[in-house]
């Protein structure tokens, strides 16, 4: 069972910064991809950022040149550094990793808890 553990989230007014992570524990032979996703109230979940393994990274135009996700490998945990938030970046924040089974290989996802983030003045 692989368990997320987000955190970071907070109030911040709009111009600030925030940096959110996530790190994966349990038993599993190597996260493929890890992301963030977010979701507002009344709107679907969406995609803000991913980082493969061999390091790729993918952003949504919304967040491009303003969020930078990280990984590290070592400790299976990603970041994402967020600048210049505005309001319309208030949502919760959901980190997803795809994850490759022990002895199959079999790709699945997991989703952690969520953080809120806040930007409001």
């Amino acid at each position: 069972q692989v368990q997320l553990l987000e955190s970071g989230g907070d109030l911040v007014q709009p111009g600030g910064s925030l940096r959110l992570s996530c790190g994966a524990s349990g038993r599993f032979f190597a996260i493929n991809t890890m992301g963030w996703y977010r979701q507002a109230p009344g709107n679907q979940r969406e995609l803000v950022a991913t980082a493969t393994r061999d390091g790729s990274t993918n952003y949504a135009d919304s967040v491009k040149g303003r969020f930078t996700i990280s990984r590290d490998a070592f400790k299976n945990a990603v970041y994402l550094q967020m600048n210049n938030l505005k309001f319309e970046d208030t949502a919760v924040y959901y980190c997803k990793a795809t994850c490759l089974t022990i002895v199959t290989r079999t790709e699945y996802d997991v989703w952690g808890q969520g953080t809120q983030v806040t930007v409001s003045s």
